[in-house]
């Protein structure tokens, strides 16, 4: 009879049997009480278990793992990485809650704060302007709030869910779809070494796991696992993001959308959340009624007003009332401003200086 040095060692052993799926391996936790005393049960003790095939029990039975768990827990140690297993205090408890929560998970950072709301954001890996700017605005000020964000650290809208949180001080968890050893995409390690000192880095997947296509709506799971509620920015009908949401539904979260252009293929998905009874969010105090937590104090209040803008000219400010964050391009604010090309031009130039601007390529124009 097999005994273990290290429960986690059981753990991750009872994890390497071949064909063994999240949910059966629960099933195995809850009616023999830890995998250690799963490894000691006789075969027809094993077969009563739900949803444990034959092959499966047998390979329990042999030890039958693929690899060898010793080694998975000395590299995971030697990387600097911890091992949290579904008996842990500090695994998080929502997670704990979901059909098929994953047993192990690999944790790079801080334990996630157990009294901590969190709120899941997602969307589109090519976002547009807007999308992003909306993204970091609503994620800081969700931060300032003292509500945590969770993503999935891909380019586009998940990085900025991240910054954006980080830029309000708070606390943010990236979930990969990738071991923990490799960071994708490998524009983010900077992104990725800054969440580790300010926040989580979870993975169920072990070292040595490539990102494969495959492992991101198994990923989503987790994302919308760990949240009060999922909020959806920029998404095609066909996007990942609204795996996400449809998950989110049947683990009992909220779903909620932020709306876009009806001239943009990125907002097709978020309209379809919305008409199918998304709430539409157009502000961080939008998910905190929605989710009802608590309403911030006037003190929060203050931090939420606007920055105040510089003093513009007459002129300065009638280019300015008509931009917004959707760009513009210049030829279009010529035409709606009544000014000649060469003014309007000096005028935007002006409004750059002023930092309440941003010119993007083509010579199209957002507020900053």
């Amino acid at each position: 009879m097999r005994e273990w040095s290290d429960s986690r060692l059981s753990w991750l052993a009872l994890k390497m049997i071949p064909n063994l799926g999240n949910i059966t391996y629960k099933h195995l936790v809850e009616r023999f009480g830890d995998p250690a005393s799963v490894f000691k049960a006789k075969l027809n003790s094993l077969l009563e278990v739900e949803g444990l095939r034959v092959e499966t029990a047998k390979r329990i039975l042999d030890s039958a793992w693929e690899g060898n768990p010793q080694d998975e827990l000395m590299a995971i140690e030697k990387s600097g990485i911890r091992l949290i297993t579904m008996s842990d205090s500090s695994y998080p408890k929502d997670l704990r809650e979901i059909h098929d929560p994953p047993p192990l998970l690999y944790l790079r950072g801080n334990d996630i704060p157990s009294d901590r709301t969190i709120v899941a954001v997602v969307g589109s890996r090519n976002p547009s302007h807007y999308g992003v700017k909306v993204t970091e605005e609503i994620c800081q000020a969700l931060a300032q709030r003292n509500i945590s964000v969770v993503s999935g650290m891909a380019k586009g809208i998940d990085s900025a869910a991240h910054r954006g949180c980080l830029r309000g001080r708070g606390f943010t968890i990236a979930v990969l779809g990738s071991g923990m050893d490799i960071i994708y995409p490998e524009s983010n390690t900077n992104l990725f070494n800054h969440i580790a000192e300010k926040g989580s880095i979870l993975t169920e997947f072990p070292l040595g796991t490539p990102p494969e296509a495959w492992n991101f709506p198994t990923r989503n799971r987790i994302i919308s696992g760990l949240s009060k509620g999922v909020v959806v920015v920029e998404a095609s009908k066909r996007s990942g993001s609204l795996i996400t949401a449809s998950l989110a539904l049947d683990q009992g979260r909220e779903v909620l959308a932020v709306p876009g252009s009806i001239e943009s293929f990125k907002s097709t998905g978020t309209h379809l959340l919305i008409k199918q009874g998304a709430r539409l969010v157009e502000n961080a105090d939008d998910i905190v009624q929605e989710l009802g937590l608590n309403d911030h104090s006037p003190e929060q209040a203050a931090i939420d007003t606007k920055r105040a803008l510089p003093f513009m000219e007459e002129d300065e400010k009638m280019i300015y009332d008509l931009l917004s964050d959707y760009p513009l391009h210049i030829d279009h604010i010529t035409l709606h401003s009544k000014m000649d090309s060469a003014k309007v031009a000096s005028l935007l130039t002006r409004l750059e200086l002023k930092g309440i601007i941003m010119q993007l390529p083509g010579k199209m124009f957002v507020i900053s």
